[in-house]
């Protein structure tokens, strides 16, 4: 015996060696899985038995999970092999179960035995296979079955048994979780047929279901959950034996007749047709099966099953390929005593009858038995609200839209169920409560004033009680106020505060003596004191104007510096901003290395923003940041041939595209387009290298997203200011609601339409006149303005305007009159509680000039913020606007002038065969109040009604990371840990059609 007891800190390699005698330089081990594979050489190779012998006596006296450190998984079986030195392949192989060692020690004693007496005696102790062990439904040993196969994939498999409590007051039941652990994160198409294939076919009783939880060593949340349905396959063919289904009827009979007699059936109407012959009769000599026998066997389990809308059976007994049949019998099934079965599962889901819908559809989806049986298939689930049937698919892996949606759709319209006006599909993998896709389609026109939100479906069909949302600390509305009562309340209110500042604005008035009541005789009120009051008033209003006018002149001085020369007008305005020299210097120079002094303290973190006040912060992975491109796209935009478009980012995004469009000579293969959660919010270096993680490699992406782009914008952007051979293969649109609010004033589009560059783009891609195409200024175009007749000018108004430029010279503070303004406008800004006079994308858009210093692209367009959002901060320096006071929202509605430009992108991306997908993008939890969360609602409904075409992909991540600040460098926006995580989703995304070069 060789063996000695190892310590604890002792490797597996040293251990191994003392085990059997065996020199570490002639041992290997690696671990996969749960699977512990040994090779032992030699210059001879090591005995096979003998080695064994060693081994196994060694490793039923130590836990080799003590060898191995903690984060290890357990080791369920361990595989030996032996092989001489310099060859290539083991000469032996041995598996050695780790709950059966003392089995396995009695088949090596007999081989030793036999090789010292050299019997040829068959030998031995019989060990048991982990699939019979598993299927007494043990956990242990389902663990180790399933790692038979996951080993090879380097995935370890725990098994637990959990009780679980269903919310509708049934008795505990067992649940089987089955835990797989990797050092990747493997695709859950990867895993889940075959793991639901192997739970399946073990025919587990005892357990409803299964849930498998895939996690990546190390982390602390599952990378993605899985259920298995374990019903019975006997129990899924009665089910479907039960609504008459003609196949699942034969299989049964055939296990009934215990596999001698095959059966063969056919439905005629409300007859069924059953065929009893041979099983197997090759030669053609086997007997007729029996009369009696037979029917004994069918007519209970036709009684039984009680087939709907099958009256009656006709049995045959004959030979395989004979034309008579030797003989016949007549049956009556429960459907003619009883009428309730007599109704056939089409006329009773006709009717609205969801079962009977539920099976149609089913057995519509799942087309092999055989594969539904070994799968569990696709499950549906229905569910009705108002005028809409929601129908849910769900799969071990997520049924594809194109392969169920039509099916679908085309199924329920021939049904013309009453009071059904339109269908809403969904697909989801087995065990997620919320959908991958949806798709919708009405069948008649429906006026809704409230969208409908996506329903909850439960995560399996028995239990709707989860239909039930889960709590929240959300605060809403009392449900036992009115409408009628809220709005008179506020009247009320309302009628009280202008009753009390209109009583106090009269006696005001009529204090001045400028004004009178209209009941005061003219007696009161003589003309000569009336001359005398309007002469006082007016003097003091002059010396009042006069003095106004000096003391703002003298601020107006006072803040102006005198070192910064006038800015000429061929200049760009990012130039001459009113920075001093040194101030330009910065701006251009961020992007270098440069060290602060040391007895200055950095108050700027690597992305050029101020560091947060914390101590300890998590990190968090993103793409290393690139080199910035800011510089380069101010002169490339300067240089540029093209006139400007009056958005300085437009110009710079398009010098930094047309540059990279030279240099590659191709345009990219991704296109990312949107406003600044798109900019902030895709990073094309992340995506790309998940793109070739996942088998999409050398993606060319860049991102073209501006600051205020709405659809508008972008349909300008894609169909007249690039040209066809400068377009991708795929567009990603990433954005949210606030793009297509047709209800507000789109600012960037008029300010863009008003340029010179937008004209030359409308000269250059002529468009067909109409007026969903332009923007409302855009219909009097500057030219339009200078060939209309200027109107006539009265003899007052020219006196008027004489005597106005007249005063404007004598003034002071006139000719600056918009830096009294901006000056104003600040101080009323800073001073006000409640700042809901600006939209929030002053604040969160980083359009201020102080974060435009600060902000830099790189060249893929890409703008990578590395600030954290922190409500807690965050309130502090800026306003929190809710969404009644957001200028974003203002008059939301998706009809109109955005919704006309989308259409008109999307039918140009069809007539291009460009692919275009928008991405709803993450918002947080503080951003989404009631009124913003009603109107992203109104969008999704929009949305889904974009998907039905088939080239328009719809993803939405708007509720992905609500609660993950970290990941949002405002509550809106992005930053760049979020878009890494965004770019990593939708590289993973199945739905998504990426370019293969």
């Amino acid at each position: 015996m060789k063996t000695v007891l190892p310590d604890r800190q002792q490797s597996l390699l040293q251990w191994v060696s003392q085990a059997t005698g065996i020199n570490t330089f002639g041992v290997k081990v690696r671990l996969r899985g749960n699977d512990l594979h040994i090779l032992c050489e030699g210059t001879e190779c090591p005995q096979r038995w003998r080695t064994l012998s060693d081994l196994l006596q060694a490793l039923q006296q130590t836990d080799v999970d003590l060898l191995t450190s903690k984060e290890e998984p357990s080791i369920y079986q361990v595989f030996v092999y032996g092989r001489r030195k310099g060859e290539q392949r083991p000469k032996w192989c041995h598996r050695v179960y780790l709950n059966q060692i003392d089995k396995h020690l009695e088949q090596v004693q007999q081989a030793l035995l036999e090789d010292s007496e050299k019997s040829k005696q068959s030998a031995g102790a019989l060990i048991v296979s982990n699939e019979s062990l598993a299927r007494q439904g043990n956990p242990e040993a389902i663990a180790r079955y399933l790692s038979e196969t996951l080993s090879m994939l380097g995935v370890s498999v725990q098994a637990k048994i959990k009780l679980y409590k269903p919310k509708n007051s049934q008795p505990e039941e067992n649940r089987l979780w089955i835990f797989c652990l990797s050092s990747y994160s493997p695709d859950a198409s990867l895993l889940a047929e075959p793991i639901a294939q192997k739970l399946r076919y073990l025919k587990l009783s005892g357990y409803q279901d299964a849930v498998i939880v895939s996690q990546v060593i190390g982390e602390t949340a599952p990378d993605w959950l899985l259920r298995v349905d374990l019903t019975p396959p006997e129990v899924m063919l009665k089910e479907w034996a039960r609504w008459g289904d003609v196949q699942a009827i034969a299989r049964l009979l055939t296990e009934v007749l215990s596999l001698k007699v095959a059966v063969q059936a056919d439905l005629k109407e409300s007859t069924l047709h059953i065929f009893c012959t041979p099983a197997y009769d090759p030669l053609g000599i086997a007997p007729i099966p029996d009369k009696v026998m037979c029917l004994e066997a069918i007519l209970p389990q036709l009684e039984g099953i009680a087939p709907q809308g099958i009256l009656a059976a006709t049995v045959y007994g004959q030979k395989a390929g004979d034309n008579q049949p030797t003989w016949i019998d007549w049956l009556a099934l429960p459907a003619t005593k009883h009428p309730a079965f007599a109704i056939s599962p089409l006329d009773l889901a006709n009717t609205g009858d969801q079962p009977a819908i539920v099976f149609l559809l089913e057995r519509l989806l799942n087309p092999d038995l055989d594969w539904r049986l070994l799968t569990g298939g696709i499950r549906v689930l229905l569910l009705k609200k108002n005028d809409l049937l929601h129908i849910m698919c769900d799969a071990p892996v997520c049924p594809g839209r194109e392969q169920v949606a039509s099916k679908i759709t085309q199924f329920i319209r021939q049904l013309k169920i009453p009071g059904i006006m339109g269908i809403r599909v969904y697909g989801r993998r087995a065990g997620n409560k919320e959908p991958f896709w949806h798709y919708g389609l009405d069948f008649e026109h429906r006026q809704r004033l409230v969208p409908e939100a996506t329903p909850e479906f439960a995560a399996t069909s028995k239990y709707f009680n989860e239909l039930v949302s889960s709590e929240t600390n959300e605060p809403i509305l009392r449900p036992d106020l009115t409408t009628q009562e809220v709005q008179t309340f506020v009247t009320e209110v309302a009628r009280d505060w202008i009753a009390t500042a209109s009583a106090t604005a009269k006696k005001f008035l009529l204090r001045s003596q400028l004004f009178t009541e209209t009941h005061q005789s003219a007696e009161a009120n003589p003309e000569a004191q009336g001359l005398k009051v309007a002469l006082v008033w007016g003097t003091l209003g002059l010396l009042l104007t006069l003095q106004t006018d000096w003391v703002l002149g003298q601020i107006i001085t006072r803040a102006t510096p005198t070192n910064i020369p006038p800015s000429s007008s061929g200049q760009k305005a990012s130039l001459t901003s009113g920075k001093n020299q040194s101030q330009k210097t910065t701006f251009f120079t961020s992007t270098s290395k440069t060290k602060s002094p040391p007895n200055q303290s950095s108050v700027f973190n690597a992305s050029e923003f101020t560091q947060s006040d914390d101590t300890s912060i998590k990190n968090l992975a993103a793409a290393p940041l690139k080199e910035k491109a800011t510089s380069t796209a101010i002169l490339l935009a300067a240089r540029s041939q093209m006139p400007s478009f009056n958005v300085r980012q437009l110009d710079e995004q398009l010098a930094l595209y047309k540059q990279r469009l030279a240099r590659t000579g191709s345009p990219p293969d991704v296109l990312i387009i949107g406003s600044s959660r798109a900019l902030r919010g895709v990073d094309p270096a992340a995506l790309s290298k998940a793109l070739a993680a996942q088998g999409y490699p050398n993606i060319d992406v860049f991102n073209f997203g501006i600051n205020g782009a709405t659809a508008q914008v972008v349909d300008f952007l894609v169909r007249h200011v690039l040209e066809p051979s400068e377009l991708p293969k795929i567009i990603i649109w990433a954005d949210g609601a606030r793009a297509f609010n047709g209800g507000r004033e789109d600012i960037t589009f008029k300010s863009i339409a008003a340029s010179a560059g937008y004209k030359q783009a409308l000269q250059k891609t002529p468009i067909a006149a109409n007026s969903n195409d332009l923007p409302e200024n855009a219909v009097n175009s500057p030219e339009e303005k200078t060939s209309e007749e200027k109107p006539e000018i009265s003899t007052y108004e020219a006196v008027n305007q004489s005597l106005s430029q007249a005063l404007a010279s004598l003034s002071t503070s006139y000719q600056n009159r918009d830096q009294i303004k901006t000056l104003l406008q600040k101080q009323l800004f800073t001073l006000s509680p409640n700042q809901t006079v600006a939209s929030e994308k002053q604040s969160t858009d980083g359009t201020s000039d102080e974060s435009i210093s600060r902000q830099a692209v790189d060249f893929d367009g890409f703008l990578p913020l590395s600030i954290r959002f922190n409500p807690a901060r965050y309130y502090q320096k800026h306003s929190r606007v809710s969404g009644n006071y957001d200028n974003d929202y203002k008059s939301f509605q998706v009809e109109g002038q955005q919704d006309a430009a989308c259409q008109e992108l999307l039918q140009f991306a069809q007539s291009q065969k460009i692919s275009l997908v928008f991405v709803n993008m993450p918002l947080t939890e503080d951003y989404l109040d009631p009124v913003r969360k009603q109107y992203e609602q109104q969008f999704q409904q929009y949305m889904l009604r974009l998907a039905t075409n088939p080239k328009f992909i719809y993803r939405d991540l708007s509720q992905q990371w609500i609660k993950t600040n970290d990941y949002f460098s405002d509550p809106s926006h992005l930053n760049r840990f979020g878009a890494y995580e965004v770019s990593k989703k939708l590289a993973n995304d199945p739905m998504i059609p990426w370019p293969v070069k």
